[in-house]
């Protein structure tokens, strides 16, 4: 559901705006030694509150002219050539980053903090998935919750491992001329379209070899980055289409790049509240050249997009 991932995409601009507030200093942005509870109750409240109020306003609003009906799953597996579930993996991912972050701000320990944030990421957005089951236009998503499953499992993962990201997935998006073919479905504006055209959507992952060199001068925040990406897809369920009014014919693909990138939670600041907005340009890809392959044929971007 299209307005889903809207709400998916709120819920973390409207945490992230929430961890911001307050007073400026470098202190507020410091990880305190113990437990503060004044951050802790602000930060559990903002994520109760944002959790409670998108679910009722999608129940209010998204499902009140769906007819309702008992609990039921359907496949969608097949559907958008798997994009629609990438971004359910770099959505489940970010939540569960995000939300361990701002509870290791309150003085958890790192441990904590990111159970916290697990249970957070699948439990928001199994919620969805519960409202999609009872609708008789959808209904509940394996699929859908096997990317959720994996986009957090990824992040805990390396958190348990590592101590730290290694793996990053990332977002970047240019508008296409298929929107307008088929705007109803792939987005009327540039709002829209961000949301509904995944032809103009790239799910990328991009990692440093610096990270897996003990003692090496290559800067941990140079990366090399793989995306993920279709061309001319504008039905879910179907590779082909023709464009009744011109006569045009589409044919879906899938495209894989090649580019590089930067982390930007490596690079070596001081000062936390540096740190601390540096890091929020990880849930962008930076638009460097890329290098791609569609139908078994080479193609370059400048962009990377």
């Amino acid at each position: 559901i299209n307005l889903v991932n809207m709400i998916r995409f709120t819920f973390i601009i409207l945490i992230l705006s929430f961890s911001f507030l307050g007073k400026t200093q470098g202190s507020f942005f410091a990880t305190p030694d113990s437990l503060n509870k004044g951050r802790l109750i602000g930060v559990s409240v903002g994520v109760g509150s944002v959790w409670a109020g998108s679910m009722i306003g999608l129940s209010q609003v998204w499902y009140a002219d769906s007819e309702k009906t008992k609990w039921h799953a359907f496949n969608d597996s097949k559907d958008w050539l798997q994009m629609d579930k990438v971004g359910h993996y770099y959505t489940a991912y970010k939540l569960n980053q995000l939300t361990t972050d701002m509870f290791r701000w309150t003085g958890f320990n790192r441990r904590k903090s990111l159970w916290i944030g697990t249970g957070v990421s699948l439990g928001y957005q199994t919620t969805l998935e519960m409202l999609d089951a009872y609708s008789a236009d959808w209904g509940f998503s394996w699929a859908d919750m096997l990317a959720n499953g994996l986009g957090t499992a990824s992040y805990m993962t390396q958190q348990l491992i590592w101590d730290e990201e290694r793996f990053i997935p990332k977002f970047s998006y240019y508008p296409t001329k298929y929107a307008a073919v088929r705007p109803e479905i792939l987005g009327s504006n540039f709002a829209e379209s961000v949301l509904k055209d995944y032809n103009g959507q790239t799910y990328w992952l991009s990692f440093s070899p610096g990270t897996f060199m003990k003692d090496s001068k290559f800067p941990k925040w140079a990366c090399i980055s793989i995306g993920y990406g279709i061309n001319q897809k504008l039905v879910g369920s179907e590779e082909y289409y023709l464009d009744p009014a011109t006569g045009n014919e589409y044919f879906s693909s899938r495209e894989v790049l090649l580019s590089i990138d930067i982390d930007f939670s490596k690079i070596p600041v001081k000062k936390p509240w540096l740190k601390t907005l540096l890091k929020q340009f990880n849930y962008l890809k930076v638009p460097f050249p890329a290098v791609g392959l569609r139908n078994g044929k080479v193609f370059g971007s400048i962009l990377g997009y």
